[in-house]
């Protein structure tokens, strides 16, 4: 009896009366303050509780403008970049969004509160089955998930009107770029040292790309196919 308990706990679904209001929106008024965000990001961003996506050890900096480390080497975007990549998508309730590196669910989760569907990829499963549970916990049902290498993209469910990418690129992403509808655009980090670019590539109707500089960042690096984890 007292397992089946622990088990409702964990997947009890969060409403907006489990938040913590001030934090939780004093931080995204910050991002808003400093331009970052507008429109329907920033009630995505309020609606997302950043701690539910942070390891135990970090609660405390649950609401720092800062990274925070993962299970897995891996990293929880610092909010102001989860805010800059979101706005340069400009996502439509109608888009379908390719997001290659679930991660902590985080970024998932905002997408999730934007867009019709977002399809996930994650290179670690243990990393995607806690963010499945997470977002389930949130209510959130438009989240399909695929433990998979995320440089292949998801032939199968293309062509996307958006694609984000959360770890950072090495190369132009030619085939990730082929997955993008006329229109799309494809936010990610390019460049291969410590400190990397925040690009938008947007696809025209002719299957032209332009790409535009949006910043520095510093993000993990895309890593090639799945992780044997033990």
């Amino acid at each position: 009896m007292q397992e089946i308990d622990k088990q409702q706990q964990r997947t009890k679904v969060i409403t907006s009366d489990d938040l913590t209001p001030t934090r939780q929106e004093a931080m995204v008024d910050t991002l808003v303050a400093r331009g970052l965000v507008s429109g329907r990001t920033i009630q995505a961003m309020k609606s997302v509780p950043r701690d539910v996506f942070v390891p135990e050890l970090f609660l405390d900096r649950s609401w720092e403008d800062s990274a925070i480390p993962i299970p897995c080497g891996q990293t929880l975007s610092q909010p102001s970049v989860v805010a800059a990549m979101t706005e340069a998508l400009g996502i439509e309730a109608r888009h379908r969004v390719l997001e290659i590196g679930t991660g902590s669910g985080y970024q998932t989760a905002v997408l999730a509160r934007l867009c019709r569907y977002v399809y996930t990829i994650e290179r670690y499963r243990s990393l995607m089955l806690e963010a499945e549970i997470k977002h389930r916990r949130l209510g959130l049902e438009n989240i399909i998930y695929r433990y998979s290498d995320g440089w292949e993209g998801w032939v199968e469910q293309a062509l996307f009107d958006r694609i984000i990418v959360t770890a950072a690129l090495s190369e132009s992403p030619s085939n990730l770029l082929a997955q993008l509808k006329p229109g799309g655009r494809l936010v990610a980090p390019l460049g291969k040292g410590a400190v990397q670019s925040l690009v938008a590539y947007e696809k025209s109707t002719d299957g032209d790309y332009r790409m535009d500089n949006l910043g520095e960042v510093r993000f993990v690096p895309l890593i090639l196919g799945v992780a044997g984890e033990a």
